[in-house]
């Protein structure tokens, strides 16, 4: 749960630090609403480019990003929707875009939502301590960001099998960087090396785990959800009908703005996906796969499972073939002969390999419920196809080049061709199956206790406590803020 009490002696450090540092902390009500965030931020922020490790730039996180490189403020949330022409489905799939948050994907969200709790209570010291931020990739580039704003060492956390972008910015921004043995699904040796250094490195570290921290929920829940709820409604006509949400898993942050909308419409369904390759909600299975930064083998402990409607199974291959489908130019040409409007192909680049899997599975979702025209499906682009230049140069290099016969049989097989195997709509036990494999990961291996994990399923106070911490926290940051006295300064 998301720990409040105050420590004082380390709070009075993180006040200073961040009066040295000219840092002053957005709440949630500004990350949710931007409009209302102080004049004398908006104008600094004219003045800075989207990833400048400066602290005003904690101010963009927020899917209401301006999507400029420099200088942009604020705006409607960023999203597209793609076209049945793409999709081959009536139903409309409105994509949330995370290329416009500060470190190119909305993670930094995430990581700020389990950060700020600690920081504004002095439970996490930035003088004296290391933050660790374990990850499968986006994750641990947005800790280091936020890491690096506060002035303060950080150690990322992440499979060595991931994109060389990530590894290259990385080493711009983190103290430290830990390549883990595997890929995206080999988490468990991500915790293992986390207790490594709780061992070796005891209180000079302090770990922020996205996989339990709650405030990755929380903040998905009032940030991711708010947003999505601000595009339904413009988008929704007359006669309209939101459907549901769906997204990988992964840490199973995102997934919670699926429980904020489900209480605005109250008929909706939540979908998560993983890989196929690495079935684990679905068959219970294992393995390997290629679908960047998504993590699997285990259920996170931050996952309301009891809220989740349906598990989709995506193969890694389509995604492989649909990534050079976007992005490289027969591919492009064809769709556009297809008649998908040239101006959405130009925005193909806002779709990284994870967002792609978003997508297939939108589609699977809405072939299974046998949506219309008058569906909204909601589904998220977590980062773009900046961070997969390399995998694109490398798939050119296993398979040769991408041709217009490469392109018809890619969309052909893998858009619309594509069938509603592998999807599983979920009962009551399903469900508690599903949860019930918390048990492996966090009661035997982790150290959560019986008692939290049987909370989690039969009272729902637990998950509506979470929710109704925001307030509190917001009033600590704004007391924080003051502590540090740059806000008013700047009135």
């Amino acid at each position: 749960m998301i720990d409040l009490t105050i420590k004082q002696e380390n709070l009075e450090k993180s006040v200073k630090r961040c009066r040295e540092k000219n840092i002053i902390i957005p709440t949630f009500e500004q990350m949710i609403d931007p409009s209302k965030t102080p004049e004398p931020i908006k104008n600094r922020l004219k003045n800075l480019g989207l990833w400048d490790v400066e602290p005003t730039n904690l101010f963009r996180i927020t899917w209401h990003n301006e999507p400029v490189e420099k200088g942009g403020l604020f705006g409607g949330a960023n999203y597209i929707e793609l076209p049945s022409a793409l999709t081959g489905v009536d139903a409309r799939i409105m994509c949330m875009v995370g290329k416009y948050f500060p470190t190119g994907a909305h993670k930094v969200g995430a990581s700020f939502g389990c950060l700020v709790p600690r920081l504004v209570t002095g439970q996490f010291d930035p003088t004296s301590q290391k933050a660790v931020w374990p990850s499968t990739g986006n994750y641990c580039r947005g800790g280091a960001y936020d890491s690096a704003l506060l002035g303060c060492e950080s150690i990322a956390i992440l499979p060595e099998g991931m994109s060389k972008e990530r590894f290259e910015w990385l080493k711009t921004v983190a103290g430290e960087v830990i390549a883990t043995p595997g890929t995206e699904s080999n988490v468990k040796e991500i915790y293992d090396k986390c207790h490594e250094l709780n061992a070796t490195r005891g209180t000079d570290i302090c770990i922020f785990n996205q996989f339990d921290e709650m405030g990755n929920h929380l903040w998905h829940h009032e940030v991711t959800g708010r947003a999505m709820e601000e595009v339904i409604k413009k988008e929704m006509r007359e006669g309209d009908n939101y459907a549901g949400l769906v997204v990988t898993t992964g840490s199973a942050g995102t997934i919670a703005a699926g429980d904020y909308l489900k209480k605005q419409y109250p008929t909706s369904k939540i979908a998560g996906c993983e890989a196929l390759e690495c079935p684990t909600l679905i068959y219970n299975g294992f393995g390997a796969h290629r679908i960047e930064g998504i993590g699997d083998k285990h259920v996170p402990w931050v996952h309301n499972v009891k809220n989740t409607d349906m598990i989709i199974a995506v193969a890694d291959e389509d995604c492989m073939r649909i990534l050079r489908l976007f992005n490289e130019p027969e591919g492009r040409k064809f769709l556009i002969e297809q008649g998908v409007d040239e101006k959405i192909v130009n925005q193909l680049g806002l779709i990284g390999i994870s967002g792609i899997a978003n997508i297939i599975a939108s589609i699977k979702f809405a072939k299974y419920y046998e949506l219309t025209g008058k569906d909204i499906v909601m589904t998220v682009l977590t980062d773009s196809a900046v961070m997969y230049q390399s995998r694109i140069r490398e798939l050119e290099e296993e398979r040769g080049k991408f041709t217009a016969t490469d392109a018809a049989y890619t969309y052909a097989g893998s858009i619309e061709g594509l069938k509603i195997d592998h999807v599983d709509e979920l009962s009551y036990y399903d469900r508690k199956r599903i949860h019930n494999l918390k048990y492996y990961t966090w009661v035997e291996q982790q150290g959560k206790t019986v008692e939290e994990l049987n909370r989690q399923w039969f009272d729902e106070s637990y998950w509506t406590s979470i929710i109704e911490k925001r307030p509190e926290i917001d009033k600590l940051i704004n007391e924080f803020n003051d502590a540090v006295g740059l806000l008013k300064e700047l009135k």
